[in-house]
């Protein structure tokens, strides 16, 4: 994607103003990414390597590690949370597309802004009750059974993940409101399934 430090600012306080905002977007989409990058690649390496380790030690040492079933269980909530982020920036997110393949470019460019407002708008208010029921386990003091482990900290990934995808989907309604053309993601050009070589 093209640093919006690198085009060009125009003249004129609102030219000012609109280029601060895109370079601001843009940093925020590389922090998220950068984030989402780390947390997904070490969950899913310390994952496989917990997962091999258990085996190793079940199958050729006779025990297995007791607290293996709880790290999966954590990492699993990581991944899966932190995922939602991730595949709503490559634009991997499940879509219907019948009706909306069917429409002139205006047509997908409106639908796509108001399927990402409202997906944002579904993303935040989940992220709104998974906050209460993380809250809740921190009232409840609640523990996992063999590391004692505090079981709200294993969820709060859950709403984190819930906001990282409704920011991303609002960065999604930002740049069709800006751009030409019909983005499925705040990165990916609409291309018919392939945004892999669509890239800006």
């Amino acid at each position: 994607m093209t640093n919006p430090e690198d085009s060009g600012t125009g003249k004129g306080p609102l030219n000012k103003v609109g280029h601060a905002i895109g370079v601001s977007i843009w940093g925020l989409d590389r922090a998220i990414a950068n984030f989402e990058r780390i947390v997904l690649s070490y969950g899913v390496l310390i994952m496989a390597i917990n997962s091999m380790a258990n085996v190793i030690g079940r199958f050729g040492f006779g025990r297995s590690i007791y607290f293996s079933n709880e790290l999966n269980a954590f990492l699993m909530v990581l991944i899966t949370f932190m995922g939602l982020g991730y595949a709503a920036r490559r634009g991997r997110h499940i879509r219907m597309s019948a009706i909306y393949d069917q429409l002139p470019d205006i047509g997908r460019k409106v639908l796509m802004i108001v399927i990402s407002l409202l997906t944002a708008i579904i993303m935040f208010v989940l992220a709104y009750y998974a906050v209460s029921y993380v809250h809740r386990l921190w009232e409840l003091e609640k523990v996992t059974p063999s590391l004692r482990f505090p079981q709200w900290i294993m969820y709060l990934w859950v709403p984190l993940g819930f906001v990282i995808a409704g920011i991303q989907y609002l960065l999604t309604a930002y740049q069709n409101l800006r751009s030409s053309e019909v983005y499925i993601s705040y990165e990916f050009i609409d291309s018919y399934g392939e945004s892999d070589e669509t890239q800006v």
